[in-house]
Order: C-alpha cells, then structure tokens, then sequence
C-alpha cells in the first residue's frame, strides 16, 4: 500500500496525507504527527466506511491507501491501535522490512524509516525514508548497531527482503531519488556480511513501485507493480496498472521478464520462494466496490512458465493489502493468509501444481503488511485484535493451535517475526519505532470460541 503522489516542485512528489478512516479492521496509527499517544486496550470497535468508487484514468504511479473495514468485537484486553487526532499515513514513518541471516546465530533485519526514530514527512510532504540495518541475537530484546544502510534524498521503502541458499541477499524498495519516471523499482545485493556484490542503485523498472522479492534457489524472483489508474479503490485513490516480475540470478544479474497481469487494475504484489518455484499473490480491483478480489499463480523462474489453476482466479473478497504468503518446508506447500470482505482471514495451501490442498476460514484478521514467521509445521501471524497466532499445518490440513497477547499494538507499516528455538522475536515498525516483543512457540493459549473454525478440505 502506498501513498498517492502528486508534482512537486521539490523533491520527487508530495505525498497526500490519507484521511482517516474506520480502524476496525486496520489497527490504524496510534499516534498524532508528534507521535506522543500510547497504545489503549479497546474491547469494541466501531465500524467505518470508504468512499465509493469513480471513474478511472491512467496516470502516472501513485499510491493506494487503507483498506475498508468491517465491525468486530475484539478480545477482552487486546492491545489495538487507536487514531489519535491529526494521525494521517503510519506509512510516513516507517514502511517495510524484511530479515537475512547474517551468520553465527545472528540475524540482519532492514527496514525503511524516516529516521531513528522516525519524524514523519518533511514540511513539503515528501516522506524522507532511509534503508536502515540492525543486527539480533538470540537472548536479546532489542535489534543492536541499528544505522543506515542505503541513503539518498526522497524515500526508499517499503523495504523487502530475501536471502538465496548462498546466503547472498537481495534488497528491493520503490526509490523517488532521481527516478525519471517519478518513482523506480530499484535493489542492491550484498554478501551474508553485507559487503557489496552489485550495490544499490540498480533498476528493476522505471516507474515500477510496490515490488516485493523472494528467492528461489539461488536466483531471486522481484514481484512488483508499474503504472497507475486514478479513481476507484480505497478512498477513490486509484489501483496498479498491473504487475510484472523479474528474474536475477544469484548475483544479481537480470535473467528474464514476465508479465504476469499487463496493464490491467491488478496490484498489490506479494512473492514467496521455494527451491524451485515461487508463488505469485496480488490483488484485484473491482469496479465499484471497495475490497479486493484475491489472485495468485506459480511460477518457475527456471522457464518462465506461470501455473494459473482454475481455482486461482478470484477465489475470495479479500480486503485491500491485507495477506501475506510464505513457504513452508516441512510440508512442502505454500501458505497464504487473507482479510476477507467478512473481517476475518483465510489460511490455505498451495501444493506444486497450484492446488489448493488445505483451507481454514473464521481465523481472526492478521495485520496488513505483516510476514509470516515458519518453524517447522507451524506458522505464527500478527492479528488485528492484538495477538499472535498460531496455525499447525499439513500437506492436506490446517489447524488453529492458539493465539498468545501481544505487549503492544501491530504496526500496519511492517511485521517480522525470528524464529530461534522455542521462541518467535517480533520486530513491527510503528510511527513511535520499532516495537519488539517475544513469543513462545510452544506455549499458546487454547483459541476461544469466537476463534474456532472449521477445516475444509479442497475440491
């Protein structure tokens, strides 16, 4: 999700503060511009509408915005996000981040940030983010030696990350310096000691934005959008003109293009990697309505083939920017999470045809721009009403094993979580910070009620 931009005479853009609207689903910042306000337990939320949608026109890339929300009752002591007034974009703070094992047990963590910590955007409404870098270790609670990583005038975010079986990492972000086109999807890539191999700046695509990157073996695979439609989507902000992918190799060195959806109202894309695959999810706008309609497909970086099984086309109503995927070794499948247009998420897997094999619907919503940590069979999310949640998965079953409260509010701007042992370390951005925190994997709290579903197996 990012911010609509319009010409600026200084600068890349100015980026048009979103207003603010329901946070029923969203968990919306917490904090006003001078980031002053706390967390507050909130057992109800009310819910909000966005406006409707209008005719489109094509424009240069621009940005999406929050997506609608939906009427839940929180659980008894769950830490939310509330608005406080004159809170516009979070994403003006801090937006992406990403993680890379550096080694020795440690951990290498990127994030874009306006600053440590974040100030926000300037007096001219540009939004002045760095690429940062901290280390963590097991055993600490907070990530060490945080500094900037790559700098340059305008902003580099949102952040995204991926690490090859070499240990290479690849680092791509949406750049406003000096991109003719108003924005470029641009990477650096760097050895596991951050040593430069094929440093930043380096272009994806003029004009491209919103990329996100996954490896595949050894290549990587960059996921990302280009172009804009005015109106329509989100607070009538408009949706992607479309999303492509690119193929580097392990090196960093361009191998192939794909289109995967030219130039049509589809955005929003998310990668995850397997050994030899990866898995493609995006959304869909829908004229006059304001949720998405979830895509997804596979891919082989390999041939350049893309897998779209009947089922992957328009599979649910999902609200706008709210799912995430990853792939799960332990079972060899693919999990993705969504926010339906219900106000609660689906999990399902993905097998290697592009079968959906496993679903689980009823979970409570997971928090917009989060990852999803993986240890073992298990997955551990982010969710809006404050908590973190654990799915055990097989090759043809979901189960919800629990949840366990969060010490803070989410981050909407970009959630982490390590896995080390018994335990999960969560890293959320947030306009106040980072905000850390963790978890067992082992010792959840039975779900509730309220939080149980029903597994259904795939047709």
């Amino acid at each position: 999700m990012r911010p609509i931009q319009i010409p600026s005479p200084v600068g890349r853009a100015m980026r048009m503060p979103l207003s603010v609207i329901g946070i029923a689903m969203l968990l919306l910042p917490m904090s006003a511009a001078v980031r002053a306000q706390a967390p507050q337990a909130v057992p109800i939320v009310a819910a909000a509408s966005t406006p409707a949608a209008a005719p489109a026109s094509t424009s240069a890339p621009t940005r999406g915005s929050h997506p609608a929300s939906t009427a839940f009752v929180a659980p008894v002591g769950a830490v939310m996000a509330v608005p406080a007034p004159g809170v516009r974009d979070e994403r003006s703070f801090m937006h992406g981040i990403g993680q890379a094992d550096g080694g020795d047990g440690k951990t290498w963590v990127f994030f874009s940030s306006s600053g440590v910590p974040p100030h926000g955007a300037g007096r001219n409404g540009s939004w002045p983010h760095d690429v940062y870098v901290g280390q963590w270790e097991p055993g600490t609670a907070h990530l060490s030696n945080v500094r900037i990583f790559i700098k340059r005038p305008e902003a580099q975010e949102p952040a995204s990350v991926a690490q090859n079986t070499k240990g290479t990492i690849f680092i791509t972000f949406e750049d406003g310096w000096n991109a003719p086109r108003n924005v470029s999807q641009r990477y650096g890539v760097y050895r596991q000691n951050l040593k430069p191999i094929r440093p930043y700046p380096r272009d994806v695509e003029s004009g491209g934005h919103s990329g996100h990157v996954a490896a595949v073996g050894d290549q990587f695979v960059v996921f990302y959008s280009a172009d804009w439609v005015q109106g329509g989507g989100v607070d009538n902000l408009g949706t992607g003109g479309g999303v492509y992918a690119n193929v580097y190799d392990g090196n960093g060195r361009f191998l192939r293009h794909v289109n995967v959806a030219a130039h049509v109202r589809e955005w929003w894309p998310v990668v995850a990697g397997s050994p030899t695959q990866a898995l493609f999810v995006w959304q869909k706008y829908i004229p006059g309505s304001t949720i998405a309609s979830l895509q997804y497909a596979l891919f082989d970086p390999r041939t350049g083939k893309l897998t779209r099984t009947q089922e992957s086309v328009d599979p649910y109503r999902v609200q706008y920017y709210v799912y995430a995927s990853a792939y799960v070794p332990a079972v060899d499948r693919f999990v993705v999470l969504a926010t339906l247009d219900t106000g609660r998420a689906v999990a399902f897997l993905v097998d290697g045809q592009g079968r959906r094999t496993a679903e689980l619907d009823c979970l409570p919503a997971l928090v917009r721009e989060s990852n999803i940590a993986v240890e073992g069979n298990a997955v551990f999310v982010p969710t809006q009403d404050g908590r973190m949640m654990t799915l055990g998965l097989e090759g043809d079953h979901i189960v919800l094993r629990g949840t366990q409260r969060a010490p803070f509010a989410w981050g909407n701007t970009g959630v982490t979580g390590i896995v080390s042992g018994d335990m999960v370390h969560f890293v959320s951005l947030s306009p106040d910070g980072l905000r850390e925190a963790d978890f067992s994997t082992q010792k959840q709290i039975a779900a509730s009620p309220g939080d149980r579903c029903v597994v259904r197996a795939s047709k």
